[in-house]
């Protein structure tokens, strides 16, 4: 839709000039979990939420928290409302005081463990969440499942009908949700999972200031737990160190938190016994603590080959492997589906599953060929800096605008808020309208109201 100067003619012009329409402050609200809870989701919100403030300071933030029954965890002022995890009521509840406030989208970063819980099927808890919401909502998809259950895939279909758009953080997944499920490709956005800003810096410094002088470095980072594979990195050491006696593996993070409420430390106890079978005590580490994001870089500065050995061939979504790339580090991996998608023209190296030969000869390869470590880690950082915070803030930004805002208006249209879906809407030009007053010449009135859909309004950004 135009402005006034486009819809007035003549000596008209003059008299209805068009507005400055400075964007309107924007309020956003998370469905997510959240620091000082500690999973990925939370760490990746938080940086979101963090970096939106920086690129828009006038920008509003809050968060309905999904907690945890016990402990329950003391959150600071940017949580307005708690969702308990596993309560379908609460999740209703929260939809409801949602619609209740000023927010302008509600934001949900998805996980399935988070939004439901399994029963023979997935028994999905936002349906009642979305059926109670009343806000235009952006939905990030944080997994996606290339063979879904049915009900799963009756969950993503949902997400897809009740969501204005859905993120994905890579184009595999927005091919599975197309194909696989359905959903409509034009509410679909790829906007990749952000890393802070790390442009190059000098590695034998970053390791001098880590007590890593003389070492060559590989590293994997993150929470522990089996799904990882790091019993594989850990074994494929002994041919890594007998070819660089200078070699050592860290192993950078605690413990994910739900699995030692499950299971204790047992897997961090057999990674320890494992390095103490095969004599690899001098050459794997274990850093064991939850690490803030300048610790992560610090460590990703210092390292010379980062590995991931995860297990899940499906894995859509890895915040340390766009991290790795981000900081422009030689990258061995496992084939996942987002370490297939990334890491794909020479931006670093696939091996097979569960192979610690595999990952060996990787690592082998690239600390034996200084040429081909310089061409990864060029490859890989002209692919993560793409990543950087700022722009993948700015990008969600305008998106969050284009669900939630309507265009700037004309001195002949007005706003209305429909009460079945909560959205803005706005009134468009067509005929003249019964009752009406007289219209100046050359501006059309109002008959009737369309939906800002981003069909209508907006291409969300890709």
């Amino acid at each position: 839709m135009g402005h006034a100067s486009t819809l007035v003619s003549g000596a008209a012009t003059s008299a209805y000039r068009p507005r400055s329409f400075a964007p309107a402050p924007i309020s956003v609200a998370y469905v997510a979990t959240c620091p000082p809870r500690q999973c990925g989701i939370a760490t990746f919100t938080s940086d979101l939420a963090r970096s939106v403030l920086a690129t828009d300071p006038a920008a509003v933030v809050s968060w309905a928290a999904i907690d945890q029954r016990s402990p329950a965890h003391d959150y600071g002022p940017e949580v307005r409302w708690r969702i308990e995890q596993g309560n379908p009521a609460s999740y209703q509840a929260a939809a409801e005081e949602l619609t209740r406030s000023n927010v302008d989208v509600v934001a949900i970063e998805h996980e399935f463990g988070l939004y439901g819980t399994w029963n023979g099927g997935f028994v999905d808890h936002l349906e009642p969440f979305f059926d109670a919401v009343r806000k235009p909502v952006v939905t990030t998809m944080h997994t996606v499942l290339p063979e879904p259950h049915p009900s799963h895939r009756s969950a993503v279909q949902r997400i897809g009908r009740r969501s204005a758009a859905v993120v994905v953080m890579a184009e595999t997944a927005r091919r599975l949700l197309v194909e696989e499920y359905g959903l409509r490709e034009s509410r679909i956005c790829v906007i990749p999972h952000g890393v802070p800003p790390m442009p190059p810096s000098d590695r034998e410094q970053a390791k001098a200031k880590l007590g890593l002088e003389g070492r060559t470095v590989i590293a994997t980072f993150g929470l522990v737990d089996p799904r990882k594979g790091l019993e594989y990195a850990i074994g494929a050491m002994q041919a890594v160190s007998a070819r660089y006696p200078e070699a050592l593996y860290l192993i950078l993070g605690r413990t994910h938190p739900e699995f030692v409420r499950a299971s204790g430390e047992s897997y961090r106890d057999k990674l320890a016994i494992l390095v103490e079978s095969l004599g690899l005590s001098k050459h794997v580490r274990f850093i064991d603590r939850y690490l803030a994001q300048e610790d992560i870089v610090a460590y990703l500065r210092a390292t010379d080959v980062y590995v991931t050995p995860y297990l899940d061939p499906d894995q859509i979504t890895s915040g340390t492997l766009a991290y790795a790339l981000g900081a422009g580090r030689a990258i061995v991996s496992t084939a996942y589906l987002h370490a297939a998608e990334v890491l794909g023209e020479g931006r670093g190296i696939l091996v097979g599953f569960r192979s610690r030969q595999a990952l060996a000869d990787g690592v082998n390869r690239i600390l034996g060929d200084s040429g081909l470590r310089a061409e990864l880690e060029r490859k890989a950082f002209d692919y993560g800096r793409h990543t950087f915070w700022p722009i993948v803030a700015r990008r969600t930004l305008d998106l969050y605008r284009a669900v939630a805002i309507p265009a700037p208006l004309t001195p002949y249209s007005t706003r209305v808020t429909q009460p079945v879906t909560g959205r803005r809407w706005q009134q468009f030009p067509s005929e003249r309208t019964a009752g009406a007053g007289p219209a100046p010449a050359g501006v059309p009135v109002v008959e009737r109201f369309r939906p800002l859909t981003r069909e209508t309004r907006l291409e969300p950004p890709r």
